[in-house]
């Protein structure tokens, strides 16, 4: 088994403001040789924005976008809808960019910072019809069981958003004590574990609130966890 481990005060960081970023990937004006992508994903950011400020309309193409609010309230406006969007903490949203898209973030709410994970995973079809969607998730559902956010849109699994690549998002919320193994879709894949909050152990190394570690070349690993945990999967190719 192969682990690479990124402690979160390794990640890039921009004050804008207005804008509080943290990057795992590079991403903008942090550049880092090692940290360019794991495997299928490209880019993790963990935002903080501040109240009535956000991103202006803005264009990407060719990449699978997952947006994750973890506090306050998101309001999504794109080419594809005149109509603000609103997406809240429990729901995930996933837009497939493809041939070209426009869109814009801002957060909603006039007095309360807005806290979530961008995602970028690059797609396994290029020039694809644009396509947004989201959904809400009941957190009891992940109380010490694995909850699938996001698969493959060539896989029949009814209960997921979908992305244009074979990768897996899920989330778990461990106990503390309690253990759970994560088992792959192949050894093909690599899993990036992000510890959204807790501390827990795998492969006998420490992760507190924001570490994260690149899993690969292995069918399944333990995790345990020292305190009470949420912990976020993004399973993707490593080769693509």
């Amino acid at each position: 088994m192969k682990t690479i481990i990124h402690k979160s005060d390794s990640r890039g960081f921009a004050n804008h403001g207005w804008l509080q970023a943290n990057h795992s990937f590079s991403f903008a004006g942090f550049y880092n040789p090692e940290k360019v992508h794991f495997g299928a994903l490209r880019v993790l950011n963990d935002d903080m924005i501040a109240p009535k400020m956000g991103f202006g309309t803005h264009p990407h193409d060719n990449m699978e976008i997952i947006t994750i609010p973890l506090k306050g309230v998101l309001k999504h406006r794109d080419s594809m809808h005149n109509e603000w969007q609103q997406v809240l903490p429990g729901e995930v949203q996933v837009m497939s960019a493809g041939s070209g898209v426009q869109h814009s973030e801002i957060n909603g709410s006039n007095d309360e910072h807005l806290g979530l994970f961008q995602i970028w995973i690059f797609p396994n079809k290029q020039q694809v019809t644009p396509r947004y969607d989201q959904k809400a998730f009941d957190a009891s559902e992940r109380k010490n069981k694995l909850q699938t956010l996001v698969t493959s849109i060539d896989e029949n699994h009814e209960d997921s958003l979908k992305i244009h690549q074979d990768a897996v998002l899920s989330r778990i919320d461990l106990d503390k004590g309690k253990t759970f193994n994560y088992t792959l879709k192949s050894e093909k894949h690599g899993v990036y574990v992000m510890t959204i909050f807790g501390e827990v152990l795998i492969d006998g190394k420490q992760l507190e609130t924001r570490d994260a570690v690149g899993v690969s070349e292995t069918k399944s690993f333990d995790i345990e966890a020292k305190d009470d945990s949420s912990l976020l999967f993004i399973e993707v190719p490593m080769e693509f």
